[in-house]
């Protein structure tokens, strides 16, 4: 199974978040969601979901990035 993170570096917003989260695509975009609910206000977790989907970027093997 493939990991995949979301950095909010990278996507828009006043507070100028670093959170990054990896893992599975549902343990992110779950994470990703209460994230975005507690820390930055959103508060449609369904219209959410389907907005962070897409940004979802595959995360780099694990192997290879400790070598």
């Amino acid at each position: 199974m493939a990991r995949k993170y979301i950095d909010c570096r990278h996507i828009p917003s006043d507070k100028n978040c670093t959170v990054a989260i990896s893992g599975s695509e549902e343990e992110v975009l779950d994470l990703a969601v209460i994230h975005a609910v507690v820390s930055h206000g959103h508060d449609d977790p369904y219209e959410l979901r389907k907005q962070l989907r897409p940004l979802l970027m595959d995360a780099p093997d694990a192997m290879s990035a400790t070598a």
